[in-house]
């Protein structure tokens, strides 16, 4: 029986893996393997593991890696402490195959760690341009390292072929994150209000910023004109979730915190309202405003508008249901405008998502096993595309 190891260091990440990790547990012919690590085990961030653990899912081993601050020495001090960790567990567990999404610090050094112990990569969400991150350049290391890949659209398969990846190895299969908007039961209102304390209007937006990762001192000046805009549109009911472990995030939940308690009335904050609560609150928003991938690659298929802030997600391919814009105040005060326009919502209703596939999770699963019936070599042969 083939051992997957499945890493996950993120509330959001494990969401979206959640039904892979499902078919994998219920796999006769594989055993699963669950490395928790990053935010999942700080209570900062909700200890968020625990949701894991809710969903029946046994956590192999837990690997502490967070330090307490969120500098860029901090963040890669705490970068080598789980290259230790992975280290440690990958020579007691030996899996046979390890799958990492996306494009995280986490996930760099688990695949850093992969790698030197000789155990095959399958990589999600390669191919994707985010010009504002960090997260471009780990994305396409993580690339290099990995054997698999199963990318979200045709153009971004494209891309991890233009990296001389070999076209037999790059699967596009959608995102998992879109078929869990398809397929997953959420609550309704009255069952959301009564979960997360909150009573929603029908102008009720969701924000979710995070810092851009390759900007210096910018999270505080960036999220403040946004802030500025918000506090304008006194008739708008705000949720917010809290930013991740990335440099400077602390900044801004706290500026989140601040406003929420100066607007009571209108504002919840939620430093983990989870999967099943974060998609039924979008669901029930008129706009999801901010610049997280989630806004980009999920929320188009609810039929509702995104208002991408800024360069963070710069690159992304995104459906005519984004409005993006740039940081300054009036910029994104015209962008709000026009996502909360009823002649905008009308029109983004017959729109598709770029990102939708049929069966992601079970095909991601199939061609993994099939793979291992051919065997999965370490050694690749660089793809030269043709002059």
């Amino acid at each position: 029986m083939k051992k997957i190891c499945v890493a996950t260091g993120t509330r959001a990440e494990y969401g979206i893996l959640k039904p892979l990790i499902d078919k994998i547990y219920h796999s006769k012919e594989c055993e699963l393997q669950l490395a928790a690590t990053g935010m999942h085990l700080s209570t900062e961030f909700g200890l968020t593991y625990r949701e894991i653990e809710k969903d029946g899912y046994p956590i192999t081993a837990k690997i502490e890696m967070l330090l307490s601050a969120d500098t860029p020495a901090g963040i890669t001090k705490s970068m080598g402490v789980e290259l230790i960790g992975f280290a440690d567990y990958f020579a007691v567990h030996q899996p046979d195959l390890v799958i990492i999404l996306g494009d995280r610090y986490e996930m760099l050094m688990v695949a850093s760690a992969a790698m030197i112990a000789r155990i095959p990569i399958a990589h999600i969400h390669g191919g994707e341009v985010t010009e504002g991150l960090i997260d471009e350049a780990i994305r396409h290391s993580i690339t290099k390292m990995s054997q698999l890949h199963f990318v979200s659209t045709e153009e971004y398969r494209r891309r991890v072929i233009q990296m001389g990846e070999q076209p037999d190895a790059v699967y596009n299969v959608g995102a998992l994150g879109v078929e869990n908007v398809k397929n997953i039961r959420l609550l309704d209102r009255e069952q959301l209000e009564k979960e997360i304390d909150f009573k929603f209007s029908e102008k009720t937006v969701l924000v979710t910023f995070h810092p851009v990762t390759l900007e210096k001192m910018t999270a505080k000046e960036q999220f403040s004109n946004l802030l500025k805009v918000l506090d304008r549109h006194k008739e708008l009911k705000i949720i917010f979730t809290k930013a991740n472990a990335d440099t400077d995030g602390r900044i801004i939940n706290e500026m989140i915190d601040n406003f929420a308690g100066k607007n009571k009335n209108r504002c919840a904050a939620y430093t983990s309202l989870g999967q099943l609560r974060y998609l039924s609150a979008v669901r029930q928003c008129c706009a999801v405003v901010g610049n997280s991938s989630s806004g980009i690659i999920e929320v188009p298929s609810f039929g509702i508008p995104t208002v991408n802030i800024g360069d963070r997600q710069r690159g992304r391919v995104c459906a005519g249901s984004v409005i993006s814009c740039g940081n300054a105040i009036e910029e994104i005060q015209k962008a709000l405008e026009e996502a909360l326009s009823a002649d905008f919502y009308k029109v983004i209703q017959k729109m598709k998502n770029p990102y939708e596939g049929e069966n992601t999770a079970q095909t991601i699963y199939e061609t993994i096993n099939h793979k291992f019936q051919q065997g999965i070599s370490l050694k690749k042969c660089f793809y030269n595309l043709e002059k």
